[in-house]
């Protein structure tokens, strides 16, 4: 299949292309990877007349993690998020997320922001990223905000992003003491499939052998958005780590989403699956916090 004809525009510079966007706007669409954005316009859903690659902006494809938070930049690839020691070590659970998307060749490609930003609810990155509370940074030719991950997506393919904004730069605050996070998928095949289910928990005691006092679980593939288990996350606050209290919240999460019948598996299903990843994540991310204790 051909791809629709279009003008491509190479900026050096974060301001140059915020120019660009600022200038032609709905006409015009982002291009780092490539990885969603090359298909769709085979496939004749995306006609954009204008394409602005980022691919020479070298400050988009830094990660830093000096001071308190971590910073990473829009254009960092997910093969260097699975490669990174730095990524592993401060959050384990977008190291997790990072291996299991895709294949070598689509984490060479795909982007960190560009994982983010197409807003995919079965993408791999949003749900460990949202459990690490993480925000991202919007600019234009005027200026910047910060939005949290948990208000950023609106719906498929849908976000805060507006068409003269260019995300560029992911960042997370340094964790919690006494704090873990764990990410688990489940697909049909281990490569080139779209997830069943993905889910992230994350979890940080007041002591190294006290009750948790700070939750997030969120969910992937169940739901029109990456949605919280906000049940589960009551379930957890105030409580001693245990194997039945993840269990617990594993069957309060089930309550919290709105999976569909599709071709990959019935709501049914994913409905236990979210109970079975929630009991399991929570199990991962514990043990991160005695491990570092």
């Amino acid at each position: 299949m051909l791809l629709p004809k279009f003008d491509f525009h190479e900026p050096s510079t974060i301001a140059e292309a915020c120019q660009i966007m600022a200038e032609y706007g709905q006409k015009a669409r982002l291009i780092a990877g490539g990885t969603d954005l090359m298909v769709n316009m085979k496939k004749k859903v995306l006609s954009p007349e204008h394409l602005v690659s980022l691919a020479r902006i070298d400050e988009l494809k830094n990660a830093d993690s000096s001071g308190d938070v971590v910073k990473i930049g829009a254009c960092f690839t997910v093969a260097e998020l699975a490669e990174s020691e730095m990524i592993r070590n401060k959050l384990g659970a977008l190291n997790t997320g990072a291996r299991a998307l895709g294949s070598p060749l689509i984490r060479n490609l795909a982007t960190i922001g560009g994982n983010i930003g197409t807003a995919r609810p079965a993408a791999d990155l949003p749900p460990s990223l949202m459990v690490y509370d993480a925000k991202v940074v919007l600019k234009n030719s005027s200026g910047e905000r910060s939005v949290s991950l948990n208000d950023f997506f609106k719906g498929p393919g849908l976000t805060e992003i507006q068409p003269d904004e260019i995300l560029t730069e992911i960042i997370v605050d340094r964790s919690l003491p006494h704090s873990g996070a764990g990410y688990i998928n489940l697909g049909i095949r281990k490569a080139q499939d779209c997830n069943l289910v993905n889910v992230a928990s994350f979890i940080a005691l007041d002591a190294p052998d006290g009750v948790i006092q700070t939750a997030r679980v969120v969910m992937g593939c169940v739901g029109p958005v990456h949605l919280r288990a906000t049940s589960a996350e009551k379930i957890l606050i105030g409580e001693k780590p245990s194997d039945s209290l993840f269990a617990k919240a594993g069957d309060a999460a089930m309550g919290d989403c709105t999976p569909i019948d599709d071709f990959r598996g019935s709501a049914k299903y994913k409905k236990a699956m979210v109970g079975v990843l929630t009991k399991r994540t929570l199990g991962i991310a514990y043990k991160e916090v005695t491990n570092d204790a």
